[in-house]
């Protein structure tokens, strides 16, 4: 068997099963009732042990539904180690302590679109045969959830949800999530909160991240980090042909390694665990090993240089102790001692807690379980809180070696791994209405040759994914293929504008619409993001002036730019620890406001044919037959002129726009500061003739305006009255 199948799985003693009998396959709802769009989750039990239950090839779980319309459902289920959660402190803040909750086992998730009634039943597919449940029942009731994000099919420029209404994408990143980031898992539902009190109702969250915050898959260890060197793996002793590998201890001033996880360890206060492995060592050398106070009391000599012994390190937990403390394996004396299998559970028996231990697990395939269920909470937060995810799962460098070659066996390996982690990704999460987008990549190279990869991945996903949630990649650099690849559904392209010759673009509200208008050239049929945007110094880091200034120019312009430049939804600015230091979370309000009422689906929206007197100002804007939506922005304004140069931008009075193409009739005009939200100035003006005139208020640095039919209702009270 191909060593990087032959790993055993973290959290189970899953080994296979040794006797060739059908297994028994029960499935319990834990609901027997659940509204519309909302989660239903089933628990599946069954006998049978796997070596990797995250691979498809070897257990094939899933639903099989029937819909209160007739219809045949498959929905892949999963595997995973339940956790408690609790927040505790640890190294002076709050952090996730999460602790196995029992054994791991199968569960599935659901979200019904039809109201009525469902039959359900598990399916078990493996090397025994297929294997199904007795039947379950459950009932879906109405409820007021919109369902699930998708293009619109009145104009596929935009997003709407199920039910028809519009959705106008108003956030940010949020990328790094983790134990040692600025946003920790325990500060997430405070910051959820305060975007959604605020108006903004979109994130793009990365699962991706290798070791230092949230990674679906990819290698974390306890023996190095992605960005610092090799770990000590040498070949294992006596078995060099298998390719399996253990840790090499060499004696002297690095004969210390200590074991430090990317994840803290949790640990139950008062319970005995056990530290275990085996050990093989040269002649002269000797082994200690130290967890917080307790150690062996003689360090570990061997007496064959050829025979591996045990090793077992038994120690008792105080009150209050949740954390493992301190972990430290030293070679004294002379040589080198080989380490294989080290393990942490408790002394009793249970699940595997120092995961991160494994030396032979393959980078992909395993679905960790502690960023699994961090996940899980966040995306529950967001539901909560009334936000939607665009959530970069595939982890770039661990794929992108694989993917040079379409023809190569690497590169229908990676489609393979891809879509079983793409599986998983829809068994345990997609039945969130809160997930909008999956990205597959953050940033993949747009040289390489990935048409194939998108359409495979894409056709699969067409398969399993019963929800149909839209999917989207991003490059490092822009990429027009992706914007017009059939199984990418948003387009997406990243920009930083940085002091770098040639500059493409004067300033941050130049470089929105810049990028817009690429993105429009290249997707003019389908949704589009801009996906990161930001300011960055010539090695993309943020510049002094960042991360001093408690100005937020570039954020504010960028976001309203961004809303009138035609693509479907705010740049999603990159600096979340500038954004919330300072709370700048209230810039989102005014424009929540401001297109709350825009009817972006059904107006025909189009970019504004308008002019405005005085040649310094920029406009942008959308208008349709009998509507306009624009917003001032003077150049001086910008941040460089604001923050690096330190000049104040003055009053700008006496100008006047000109629209043209929309339909006669009278119209109310609302004139908004930005800042504040409030509409300082109200008109009704009649149109009778090509050419709408305004007369723009006094304003400084940016304003707003929309130009709408007039009606008699109470919201049509008017400040003045003109014709143009």
């Amino acid at each position: 068997m191909n060593a990087r199948l032959t790993f055993v799985f973290l959290v189970a003693t899953v080994l296979a099963a040794a006797n060739g009998t059908a297994a028994e396959v029960r499935l319990r709802p834990l609901e027997s009732s659940i509204g519309k769009y909302q989660r239903i989750e089933f628990e599946i039990e069954t006998d049978a042990q796997y070596e990797n239950a995250f691979d498809p090839g070897e257990v094939d779980m899933q639903l099989i539904l029937k819909t209160p319309g007739g219809r045949e459902l498959r929905l892949p289920a999963f595997f995973m180690q339940p956790c408690q959660r609790v927040d505790r402190p640890r190294s002076g803040r709050p952090a996730a302590w999460l602790y196995p909750a029992g054994p791991p086992g199968w569960r599935a998730r659901f979200a019904p679109s039809e109201v009525g009634d469902y039959s359900v039943l598990a399916e078990c597919k493996d090397r025994r045969g297929t294997h199904r449940s007795p039947p379950a029942n459950f009932a879906c009731t109405p409820s007021d959830n919109k369902g699930f994000v998708r293009v619109s099919r009145s104009d596929p420029r935009y997003f709407e949800f199920s039910e028809g209404q519009p959705f106008f994408p108003i956030g940010q990143n949020l990328a790094f999530v983790g134990e040692s980031q600025f946003v920790t898992p325990p500060r997430v539902p405070e910051i959820f909160q305060q975007l959604s009190a605020n108006g903004a109702n979109y994130l793009r969250i990365w699962t991706c991240c290798h070791d230092w915050a949230l990674a679906i898959e990819a290698r974390k260890s306890a023996w190095s980090r992605s960005w610092s060197g090799k770990p000590p793996f040498a070949p294992l002793p006596g078995d060099e042909a298998s390719g399996r590998q253990c840790l090499r201890i060499e004696a002297g001033d690095r004969g210390s390694l200590p074991v430090s996880p990317s994840h803290s360890v949790a640990l139950l206060p008062r319970t005995e665990y056990a530290l275990t492995g085996r050990v093989r060592m040269d002649a002269g050398a000797r082994l200690q090993v130290t967890v917080g106070s307790d150690e062996w009391a003689q360090p570990l000599a061997s007496a064959d240089p050829e025979a591996w012994q045990p090793l077992e390190l038994r120690f008792t937990t105080d009150d209050g102790e949740y954390w493992l403390g301190r972990t430290t394996i030293r070679v004294t004396g002379q040589g080198a001692a080989w380490i294989d299998g080290l393990s942490l559970k408790e002394a009793a028996g249970g699940p595997e807690l120092l995961w991160e231990a494994a030396v032979n697990r393959a980078e992909r395939g395993f679905y960790n379980p502690i960023d699994c269920r961090l996940l899980d909470d966040l995306v529950e937060s967001a539901e909560q809180h009334g936000l939607y995810l665009q959530l970069c799962l595939i982890t770039r460098d661990v794929y992108m070696r694989d993917l040079r070659d379409e023809n190569s066996s690497e590169y229908r390996r990676a489609i393979n791994d891809a879509k079983n982690l793409l599986r998983y990704a829809v068994a345990r999460w997609g039945c969130s209405t809160s997930v909008a987008v999956w990205e597959y990549f953050n940033e993949m190279d747009p040289g390489l040759p990935l048409d194939r990869f998108y359409r495979d991945v894409g056709q699969y996903l067409e398969q399993t994914d019963v929800y149909g949630h839209l999917r989207s990649t991003s490059t490092w650099n822009r990429s027009a293929g992706d914007c017009r690849h059939p199984q990418l559904d948003v387009a997406d392209v990243h920009f930083y504008l940085r002091p770098v010759e040639p500059r493409p673009y004067a300033d941050e509200v130049e470089a929105v619409l810049g990028n817009a208008a690429w993105l429009r050239e290249h997707a003019s049929a389908k949704p589009a993001l801009i996906g990161e945007f930001g300011l960055a110094d010539p090695q993309w880091r943020p510049t002094k002036e960042m991360r001093e200034s408690p100005e937020i120019l570039d954020f504010h312009h960028a976001i309203w730019a961004s809303a009138l430049s035609g693509t479907s939804g705010t740049a999603l600015f990159w600096w979340w620890d500038r954004l919330d230091p300072r709370n700048h979370y209230p810039h989102y309000r005014p424009l929540a406001d401001f297109v709350a009422d825009i009817p972006w689906t059904t107006a025909n929206l189009r970019k504004i044919s308008a002019t405005i007197s005085g040649t310094e100002v920029r406009l942008a804007g959308l208008q349709g037959d009998d509507r306009a939506y624009f917003w001032l922005f003077d150049p001086a304004a910008s941040w460089e002129h604001v923050v690096i140069r330190n000049h104040q931008p003055g009053t700008i009075s006496d100008q006047r726009i000109d629209v043209d193409g929309l339909q006669p009739g009278a119209y109310r005009v609302e004139w908004w500061d930005t800042r504040t939200g409030e509409i300082v100035r109200r008109d009704r003006v009649a149109l009778d003739q090509p050419v709408l005139r305004l007369a723009v208020p006094r304003w400084q640095r940016d304003l707003a305006g929309k130009v709408v039919p007039f009606s008699t209702g109470p919201s049509d009270r008017t400040d003045s009255v003109s014709k143009p």
